[in-house]
Formats: C-alpha cells, structure tokens, sequence
C-alpha cells in the first residue's frame, strides 16, 4: 500500500487488484477488449445512455405546431398602409424685387435681405433672368427674393 493510494478512486484499485491476482506468466488482455480498458468506455456509455432515457420520459411531451402557411396579404410591406401624401402648403406670395438704375445683387441683398452676402442666393435663384454674368443687372429685371 502507498502513500496516495487515498487519491486513487475505486475503479483504479479494483483493476490494480484483478492485475495483482493475474497469474505472473498470463498475458495481459487484449487491446480493445472491455476488460483491457476496464470496462471504462462501456459504462461510460451505458451511464449515458441511461441519463438520456431518464431525461427523455421525464419531459413533458411537446405539441406539435402547425406550420406556418405565408398568405398574400401577411407580409409586413403589404399589411402596413401607406402614409398619405402630404397636402402642399398653401403658395406663399413671394417677393419681388424690380431693379432700378445703379443697383447690383449685393446691394439688393444688403437693402432686402439684410446680408450682402447672400447675392449668390439671390442670383442662383433668379439665374434665369440675369444670365451667366451676376455682374450684369438691368433696370426693370423682376427679381424673385428668397424667404
């Protein structure tokens, strides 16, 4: 008897025992065989087996669902109305501007809409009345004024 033989669990000291009673001169059993492997693997399986079965009878049977049949209209794109189309804001009346003799497009912008800087805007939206060149303004052009 060892030192650890404590640590060794009961399976291990029943093989040790059997080796030990094995007649000095016989040979060891074949690989492969349950009692070359000490029957290690066939219980483990017969362990799981058992489990599995136990398990198995102790759940609850499952209902078995229908099957879920798609139908035309059960699709979200379809079963979702489309919002309606928004009413157009009543026209706002919009502002005018008739150019007078000496003006230009940052001097209407400073004088109508309070910023010098924005002749640009003024320009891109009245393009089609001045032309290419934003430099050249003539007396009587009606311009449109941004909001």
């Amino acid at each position: 008897m060892g030192l650890f033989d404590f640590l060794k669990s009961d399976k291990k000291k029943a093989r040790e025992q059997v080796e030990q009673q094995r007649p000095v001169g016989s040979p060891p059993p074949a690989a492969g065989t349950p009692s070359s492997m000490g029957g290690k693997y066939t219980d483990a399986a017969e362990a799981t087996r058992a489990a599995a079965e136990r398990m198995s009878a102790a759940a609850p049977p499952k209902p078995a669902a229908p099957p879920h049949t798609p139908t035309p209209g059960s699709a979200a794109h379809k079963a979702v109305p489309a919002a309606p189309a928004p009413k157009p804001a009543p026209a706002a009346k919009k502002r005018t501007y008739t150019v007078k003799p000496g003006d230009s497009l940052s001097a209407i912008a400073r004088r109508e809409l309070g910023n010098e800087g924005r002749w640009r805007e003024l320009y891109a939206m009245n393009k089609g009345v001045v032309g290419t060149n934003p430099d050249l303004i003539r007396p009587g052009m009606v311009l449109t004024l941004p909001n």
